[in-house]
């Protein structure tokens, strides 16, 4: 089943060639090759797989995590807090550096999900959907020679500001080759019946757009007029989109829980899939 929800511009001309939005929202049973090209070439907003796992997979995830305390993001930066298992490389961009603390973090995380599916970890099972769907290799982005960490765990309490997520620009140098893409894969473990949707706006950030500068986000006002990829997810689906747009997660509903594991993924020069969080 592919469904295509239509972005809410037109498309428009000042001659008699039409230039397409090229923004739309895709709803697909199964994730493809031809899917990640087109979200990482800027003509697809997201694409949404149904049923990327199974609901039996997801509790089973969600029974692990019922006994694993979360951290948070350094709440002097993000506010509302948003808990998670495991270091972003957000975490270090005061510091420039990935220190040993990233390392120490990346292992202890590892540690804590490597049993939460089925006895295995389900950044594992997540890897292998993906590498079916690219028809290669899927590898760790590596920082100074080390493989970094990928496969973080979040619960957004109370949703996301609008923010653009885009490690080359906003942490130079960390990587130790530079993708080709930024695509942010999200594979949703619990989600609520009744908000925490992600809207995709076809708007990357430009340096006038500090003027609107929010805490760690930014105001939502100045992209109310884009062209907006919308991602209504449910438990056991994924999506995936251009993390470089900006983007925001509206807060769940009352009492329910919106919980994904998380990573970014790269296209390199040799055609791999390289993953981080």
């Amino acid at each position: 089943m592919t469904e295509t929800v239509a972005g809410v511009l037109e498309d428009v001309s000042t001659n008699d060639s039409p230039i397409y939005t090229l923004f739309e929202s895709l709803r697909v049973s199964e994730l493809t090759r031809e899917h990640i090209l087109q979200v990482a070439a800027g003509v697809l907003g997201s694409v949404h797989i149904d049923g990327f796992s199974s609901l039996a997979d997801c509790a089973d995830v969600m029974e692990g995590l019922r006994t694993r305390p979360l951290g948070t993001y350094d709440e002097e930066i993000i506010s509302p807090p948003i808990a998670k298992i495991g270091p972003a490389a957000y975490d270090f961009y005061g510091k420039h550096d990935l220190d040993e603390r990233y390392w120490d973090i990346a292992a202890e995380a590892t540690a804590i999900r490597s049993g939460l599916l089925r006895g295995g970890d389900p950044l594992d099972f997540a890897y292998d959907k993906v590498r079916a769907a690219w028809g290669g290799d899927v590898v760790p982005a590596r920082s100074r020679g080390r493989d970094m960490f990928a496969g973080i765990i979040r619960e957004m309490l109370n949703g996301a500001k609008l923010h653009f997520d885009e490690i080359v620009r906003e942490f130079p140098g960390v990587l130790d080759e530079t993708p080709a893409s930024f695509v942010t894969f999200n594979w949703y473990l619990s989600a609520p019946d009744d908000g925490g949707e992600t809207f995709v706006y076809r708007r990357r950030w430009a340096p006038a757009d500090e003027a609107h500068r929010d805490g760690y986000g930014y105001s939502e006002d100045f992209v109310a007029h884009e062209p907006v990829a919308v991602i209504r997810p449910k438990a056991g689906d994924a999506a995936i989109f251009d993390s470089r747009n900006f983007h925001v997660v509206r807060r769940p509903g009352r009492g329910d829980r919106r919980i994904s594991l998380s990573f970014f993924l790269g296209i390199n020069g040799r055609g791999q899939l390289v993953t981080w969080s």
